[in-house]
């Protein structure tokens, strides 16, 4: 059972035990504090997470292992960016689901860690691991991507996430030329009440969503409309998102009439193509460190084919 011992230091007016816990000490997320059974003692004495902590308490906080995964270790090669003790940063290709779910219980990037991590050293056969999944990349999005090796990462990476800290930058090929060489697509994001598989921008529902767009060039016919059977204009873009929901770059395009192309959800089907969408960058600070670290990749093959 993991432990932790410390004296409170710069604790706001009225914080909870296991507010603290979370977003000061960043020991666990509020999540794990719940199913991880945190337990403690302030000053000697058992108390609930609810209690109120005060500047000078002794806090002495106990918590359970994390449960097995229930994952199979796979060997699936990943184009490793960046990987230290504590994080990994891929370019995960196109094609690759990031966590299992319904119908993809292998095959996963979740399923590529475990093994990477046996088959290193980095972890005992048997021992507790969930490779930590800070964001989440659909299966035909391929690009940069960070996962953690352990749940303080997990915490200080995720929290940049929610905060808005991080810079993404992602590269679009999209149906026709829009009007303004750049511009911000605003409009809340809901689940779309036809069909609960996608998304659309919802006045007064949903949550609210951000992306900035910039055209980098655009055809009135593309010149390989022999290799990609698409000989429509269009355009390449670059995509700042500055909120993060499920499916955003892809409704916001849509919404604006540009539908990424080869997008089978929010576009129309492709036999020629499949999703043009890529996760071209990525800044973020990494743990125990202060400056944030940029990764970037080129543009994948599908691209430069197109």
């Amino acid at each position: 059972m993991p432990s932790f011992s410390c004296i409170a230091e710069g604790v706001p007016p009225e914080m909870r035990l296991d507010r603290f816990v979370a977003e000061k000490l960043k020991l666990l997320t509020r999540s794990q504090v719940k199913s991880r059974n945190l337990a403690a003692r302030v000053n000697g004495k058992p108390v609930k997470i609810s209690r109120i902590v005060q500047n000078g308490d002794c806090l002495e906080l106990s918590w359970d292992e994390a449960a097995p995964s229930g994952l199979t270790p796979e060997n699936i090669p990943l184009e490793t960016l960046y990987e230290d003790s504590r994080v990994i940063v891929i370019n995960k290709q196109q094609g690759l689901v990031v966590h299992p779910g319904a119908g993809n219980a292998r095959g996963t990037v979740a399923n590529a860690l475990l093994y990477r991590r046996l088959s290193c050293g980095g972890l005992q056969a048997g021992a507790a691991f969930r490779p930590g999944i800070v964001h989440r990349l659909d299966k035909d999005t391929s690009g940069v991507l960070i996962a953690a090796y352990d749940d303080d990462a997990l915490a200080f990476l995720a929290d940049q996430f929610k905060t808005r800290k991080t810079r993404k930058l992602y590269a679009a090929v999209v149906q026709g030329i829009p009007q303004a060489a750049s511009g911000v697509i605003e409009g809340n994001i809901a689940r779309d009440s036809h069909n609960r598989k996608r998304f659309s921008v919802s006045s007064g529902k949903g949550k609210t969503a951000l992306t900035c767009y910039k055209i980098i060039r655009s055809w009135e016919k593309p010149p390989n409309t022999g290799s990609c059977g698409y000989g429509k204009p269009c355009a390449l873009l670059l995509l700042r998102p500055k909120t993060g929901r499920t499916h955003q770059l892809r409704v916001h395009l849509r919404h604006i009439g540009h539908p990424i192309l080869g997008d089978p959800i929010y576009g129309a089907p492709d036999p020629h193509m499949s999703l043009m969408l890529h996760a071209k960058s990525l800044s973020i600070i990494l743990p125990g460190e202060t400056k944030m670290r940029t990764f970037k990749t080129a543009l994948p093959e599908r691209f430069l084919n197109f």
